[in-house]
């Protein structure tokens, strides 16, 4: 697995758009800005196939602290819960089963290799 960073993703769009590197990268960065307001009002954002980005607040809580088992309480706080969409959840189990199938056909079609030259 590799890690993909904005500044790549940048590059990459801004070399396949013919765009400048800096326009695309103002776009971009005002684009999450934009993500980052409205979850901050609370409001769901929807990216149709993409997914769905909404804000939740987490109850507050008692919890335990593992190394000294003392309890804790854990006030409420906001986090970020995000739904895959249809079709990333397609692509995404595309590339699972293309990954699982290379694995098997690679290792069928050397077997089938080495029976023929035997």
């Amino acid at each position: 697995m590799q890690t993909i960073t904005k500044k790549e993703l940048i590059d990459r769009i801004a070399e396949r758009s013919a765009h400048k590197r800096v326009v695309v990268k103002r776009i971009i960065q005002t684009f999450l800005d934009e993500i980052i307001d409205e979850l901050g009002r609370g409001n769901r954002l929807e990216f149709r196939d993409f997914g769905v980005f909404e804000s939740k607040l987490r109850a507050a809580r008692t919890a335990q602290n593992p190394k000294t088992l003392e309890r804790v309480s854990v006030p409420p706080k906001r986090t970020v819960k995000f739904k895959v969409g249809r079709l990333m959840k397609h692509r995404l189990s595309e590339n699972s089963e293309t990954s699982g199938g290379d694995a098997r056909g690679a290792t069928a079609a050397s077997s089938s290799t080495s029976a023929s030259t035997q």
